[in-house]
């Protein structure tokens, strides 16, 4: 098929671009087959061609030379003539040529303008020679300026000379505040964009008192930086100087959103400006920073703190809409690890809203440019944004590109792609780059980023292109490393003295009105109370669906709760999750494995870890909490146990028995992950951390591989709540295990948790028994504390003939922080005990077994922090006659639990020996190869259980 059969009709030269540039030879095939058979071609094209072939006075057969469909190329402009002696067809064509020329022009403008726009304050960007962005390249020449053509809308006008729409389009897309849209795939949002920029309203005149506001908050922006800088010399606040257009952009934001509908905005940044966010956005009392500068703030003795420029805040703000909820997320040093914390967090949010569409709940999340290119999280959380598990409906993200990271400004350095923002293109997300020192520009920015976001629900980027007026921190000197940028900056006048001066020039104000801002701005820092005007005074708003932590800031995770349920309870529950829709057809293997969990409940065969976990949530979800859980391949399992999702045989749709319970029941979601641990586990601490109600979990596919994570480990799960006060229930699967699958998919680093262990921060439990999971999960909601809890799951012992639980095991008791003997020996003749955690514990019970040692007594620690003590002191006293004790475990001896709990173990013991028997100390944290494992785990099984005693009384 040739182009002309693809031809449905014949285009509106004045509503859509007909034709590139580069189609010239598209009209002579067209016009060649019209002349042989007018029919052939659509009836629109066949009247144009009619008006043509009257130049002969009707005759059709029109000499193809006496009409030219040369079409001149790139740089070559049409070849000049007498119009006038032309006829009115071959002037239409003539005209609909240059008609085609000008949309092609007006393309370029759209994909490349930003190139060339005028987005750097300081003017160090190169300049780039970007041929497409001359009229002339298209073939168009200054004889054409003069004559009016179709516009496309640009301006609000349908049609415009070619030096006006020239004009226009520089303004529009070479100005202050450019854009790259082009590579939005979404037609739907890309003719959004145009219309919004291209439009009549596009950066129409401020009105005087919007003007004057801006001014304002520039002032207030600049004074706090000034006064701080006078008054604390040298002390670090990494301040907003060459970035004041920050808070504007923010204000905006927060107004504008509340207008749109919005109640609540999660916020997360870094350092760099924060302490201006937090007076002058978030309404924190200049006093109160004050304090911090002098080192004064009271110590109530609990926690450790953290630095000012770590600190979050919360407050309400009043807006043309009602009173919109603020957040400022608290933030280590380590940057843009805070971003999926946020968004966790706004997820939470929305599903305590029901906010299902984002229309209530919206994240902001503030950048530096360095990081934003350089930080691989960044990449994990846009890759979230659109995923059913993580997404939030849109986030707003502002880049405050100082064009420097600490002492890198070369590009080639600092990034391998022309813009640090060429990241978010992976999403499509629509990118506004906009001059700092414009505040017009900026606030034309905020507006057409919110209302994207709030129109199609997705990501959005505003780079703000600015400079840092001082070093990193106040202490350092830029001009060391960076000597030209700083002398310029240091020539250069400020956002708001250039302001200003624009008004005053401009009449808006009188020349006295800027000093007078900053005088007052002084007087109010001075007497110490908040200076945002919009913070609402209403003590009396709450936020809807909030939840009150009280209850759980002085809970205590060492008492006990019942966890039981009762058999009623577990066969009704057993019942729902064996109910699937009609039709619904099983894979053979999960079929049996929903009989055996029929068998299980009704008492006919033990629980396995798959169907004791999956009670659990039932239980919990019934009772009215939430269940949330993510990890890779965590719907099925990565060991083929849980199937929480199952999927129909005949048309691949999928069910969750867990959701369809109850009308009454909490929900419950599981969510196979996208391949990620460190943007995901920050997602679920950020959710946890708003949403004390849900028992969120993260697992890891293997326990090893959660070291992606690390940061969100230390910095939030670990020591968040000493550093900033923030609650966390979070628990954490990590399968953990030696089963000979080398060094990448045996350990969990058990050794890394309990090194991070103190001030009761963490659970840290390693339980082996199907029961065991089940009052676990349980206890963790049931409490009336909220710690992380660390769980070292089984891999092998999910189908291990000796790891099961019993029906009354899971209506009695509870979880047990210590587990004697189940062999029960008799303490009379028990001279060794050997003290254990995890999947060694069978390798020792099959051991003991087998070699009828019954002087030996195996006892379980299940929760190595907060250590049991009372709880072993209590075994220990029953086998006094003991005179050894054994820790063995199947790690290195450098690694496990050794080092972390020996000193316990030592008080438990008294005088006593305590036999280390384990691995040897290893730099890898298990061997490859299989018979060396095999060798490894004998010789530590020896070594636990000793000699055998002469006369050693047989256990039957």
């Amino acid at each position: 098929m040739d182009d002309l059969a693809k031809c449905d009709k014949m285009p509106d030269w004045g509503e859509i671009s007909p034709l590139s540039t580069h189609n010239a030879a598209y009209l002579d095939q067209l016009y060649e087959r019209y002349l042989e058979d007018p029919a052939s071609v659509d009836p629109d094209w066949c009247q144009y061609f009619d008006a043509l072939s009257r130049i002969s006075g009707g005759a059709r057969d029109v000499p193809r030379s006496s009409i030219s469909f040369h079409r001149p190329g790139p740089g070559e402009s049409m070849p000049p003539a007498d119009e006038t002696a032309l006829s009115t067809p071959q002037q239409d064509y003539i005209y609909a040529i240059r008609q085609s020329q000008v949309y092609a022009y007006l393309d370029a403008c759209r994909q490349h303008g930003h190139l060339v726009a005028a987005c750097d304050p300081l003017e160090l960007r190169e300049i780039l020679v970007v041929p497409e962005l001359d009229y002339r390249h298209h073939g168009l020449s200054d004889a054409d300026l003069g004559t009016e053509f179709a516009t496309q809308g640009l301006g609000g006008r349908s049609r415009a000379t070619l030096d006006e729409i020239i004009d226009m389009t520089r303004a529009v897309y070479c100005g202050p505040l450019s854009i790259e849209y082009i590579h939005v795939a979404d037609t739907r949002e890309m003719h959004w964009i145009r219309a919004r920029l291209e439009g009549a309203d596009y950066r129409r005149s401020c009105p005087a008192e919007t003007r004057r506001h801006l001014l304002q908050r520039l002032t207030a922006a600049e004074a706090l930086e000034r006064y701080l800088h006078n008054k604390y010399v040298g002390q670090k606040r990494f301040s907003l100087e060459g970035a004041e257009a920050l808070i504007p952009l923010i204000d905006e934001l927060i107004h504008r959103g509340g207008a749109a509908g919005l109640k609540e905005i999660a916020i997360g940044m870094a350092h760099r400006g924060r302490l201006n966010v937090l007076v002058n956005i978030m309404g924190k009392a200049p006093a109160d920073l004050f304090l911090e500068f002098e080192g004064k703030t009271a110590y109530n003795g609990e926690g450790s703190g953290d630095v000012k420029y770590h600190m979050g805040f919360s407050s309400n703000m009043d807006t043309p809409g009602g009173p919109v909820h603020v957040a400022l997320a608290f933030n280590p040093s380590h940057l843009e690890i805070v971003g999926p914390v946020v968004e966790g967090s706004v997820r939470a949010r929305q599903e305590r809203r029901r906010d299902r569409d984002g229309s209530q709940v919206a994240c902001v999340l503030i950048h530096g440019d360095a990081a934003f290119s350089g930080q691989g999280v960044l990449m994990e959380t846009f890759n979230m944004s659109q995923s059913r598990g993580y997404s939030t409906k849109g986030t707003l993200h502002i880049v405050i590109n100082n064009q420097i990271g600490f002492t890198t400004s070369n590009q080639k350095d600092a990034r391998s792609t022309l813009y640090c923002t060429d990241v978010a293109k992976m999403v499509n997300a629509p990118i506004l780059h906009v001059n700092g020192d414009d505040p017009e520009a900026v606030l034309a920015a905020a507006r057409i980023a919110l209302d994207y976001r709030m129109e199609f629900r997705k990501d959005i980027v505003i780079d703000l292109v600015c400079y840092r007026r001082h070093g990193h921190s106040e202490a350092d000197e830029p001009a060391v490393t960076q000597p030209l940028m700083y002398q310029r900056i240091r020539a250069h006048p400020s956002t708001r003295e250039r302001y200003a001066q624009r008004l005053i020039d401009e009449g808006v104000i009188d020349a006295v009105a800027p000093g007078v801002m900053v005088e007052d701005y002084r007087a109010a820092l001075d007497a110490g109370a908040c200076v945002v005007p919009y913070l609402s005074r209403n003590a009396d708003i709450v936020v809807h669906g909030s939840v009150d932590w009280r209850p759980f800031v002085r809970g205590d995770c060492a008492v006990d709760v019942d966890t039981c349920v009762t058999l009623e309870t577990i066969r009704d529950l057993s019942a729902g999750l064996g109910r699937l829709p009609t039709g619904f057809e099983l894979h053979p293997g999960v079929a049996r494995i929903f009989d055996n969990r029929r068998k299980m409940a009704a008492g006919a065969m033990p629980f396995d870890w798959g169907g004791a976990e999956i009670l659990a949530y039932a239980t919990l979800v019934e009772a009215g909490f939430g269940v949330r859980l993510s990890g890779q391949d965590s719907g099925r399992g990565t060991f083929f146990h849980r199937h929480a999702i199952v999927h129909c045989q005949k048309d691949d749709s999928n069910y969750i028995p867990l959701r369809n319970l109850s009308d009454t029941q909490g929900n419950f979601l599981v969510t196979n992950s996208l391949l990620s641990e460190e943007a995901v586990l920050a997602f679920e601490y950020g959710y946890s951390t708003t949403d004390p109600k849900t028992l969120v979990i993260w697992e890891a596919q293997f326990g090893d591989f959660a070291h992606n994570a690390q940061v969100v480990i230390d910095q939030f799960i670990v020591a968040g709540e000493q550093k900033w006060n923030r609650l966390s229930g979070l628990v954490m699967f990590l399968p953990h295990g030696y089963e000979g699958q080398g060094p990448e998919h045996s350990s969990a680093r058990i050794e890394r948790y309990l090194q991070l262990c103190a001030e009761h921060n963490l659970q840290v439990c390693v339980p082996t028994t199907p029961a065991q999971i089940f009052h676990l999960l349980r206890r963790q909601m049931l409490l009336d504390c909220r710690k992380p809890l660390i769980v070292m799951t089984p891999k092998s012992l999910l189908r291990h003939k000796l790891a099961v639980s019993s029906l009354e095991d899971m209506t009695q008791g509870g979880f047990r922080r210590v587990i004697d003997d189940v062999d029960l020996p008799d303490p009379a003749v028990v001279r060794r005990i050997v003290l254990c955690s995890g999947k060694i514990y069978y390798d020792l019970l099959e051991k003991r077994r087998s070699d009828n040692r019954s002087d030996i007594a195996l006892v379980r620690i299940e929760q190595l922090y907060p250590f049991p003590r009372a709880e072993l002191a209590g075994l220990i006293e029953y086998y006094r006659r003991a005179r050894e004790y054994v820790w063995c475990q199947e790690e290195p001896k450098n690694q496990g639990a050794w080092y972390a709990t020996e000193h316990h173990l030592r008080e438990a013991v008294g005088e006593a020996p305590l036999i280390y028997a384990g691995r040897p100390a290893s730099a890898a944290p298990a061997v490859g190869y299989p018979l060396l494992h095999i060798k490894q785990l004998c010789e530590l099984l020896d070594e636990a259980f000793g000699p055998t005693p002469p006369r050693a009384v047989s256990t039957g």
